[in-house]
């Protein structure tokens, strides 16, 4: 038994030295990173189909109501604003050549950490409380074409989706976000210091 401790003891005590190149961590890198920007840029894309197709409504329906105009105001200013702070990040992390320049390009993903944090918490509130309120002015003309059926079936599922894209939607993509975006700091941090000492 007295063996049995004594090999548990150096097998805990025993630390795996892996040693993987600047050259391969910088290739593992370049594809974590080119995996986010494309991600990012699916997501102005996205945005930017959502702000046309809400500015086409606008421009080829007649409302009739104050209230629609008002709503579809808010709702495309939202968009636009959520829009161009999606591209600044984007170009934060696309402006520099993180093989030519890896300090810089750390300092600028630690910003991209910074900024996607704020984006997630307090800036997507405002974000959600700008639409709802787009969408509550739209809604006061709209779901009087409606029946109650129509009406109860259009204004749970738009809260059920809101819901959804707040909680469950929201936290699933910033954990993982947050876990990828770490894990890439922590390889040009661990790159930096490969290339500053070399072995």
């Amino acid at each position: 038994m007295q063996a049995f401790d004594q090999l548990q003891e150096l097998w805990q005590n025993h630390e795996v030295d892996v040693k993987v190149s600047a050259d391969e961590m910088l290739q593992q890198a370049k594809k974590e990173v080119n995996s986010i920007k494309l991600k990012s840029a699916l997501n102005i894309l996205g945005m930017l189909a959502s702000f046309i197709a809400i500015a086409a409504l606008w421009i080829f329906f007649h409302f009739e109501s104050w209230t629609t105009h008002v709503g579809i105001s808010i709702t495309i200013i939202a968009i636009g604003v959520y829009t161009l702070i999606l591209y600044r990040d984007y170009r934060l992390i696309s402006k520099t050549d993180f093989t030519a320049h890896p300090h810089e390009y750390l300092n600028n993903l630690k910003t991209y950490q910074l900024n996607r944090y704020k984006l997630y918490n307090s800036l997507y509130w405002f974000y959600v409380i700008a639409l709802s309120l787009g969408i509550i002015f739209y809604f006061v003309e709209i779901l009087s074409h409606f029946n109650t059926v129509q009406k109860v079936l259009a204004v749970g599922l738009t809260a059920l989706w809101m819901l959804f894209c707040s909680t469950i939607l929201r936290k699933a993509v910033m954990s993982r976000e947050k876990e990828r975006i770490s894990l890439l700091i922590e390889k040009f941090e661990r790159i930096s210091g490969q290339i500053s000492t070399p072995e």
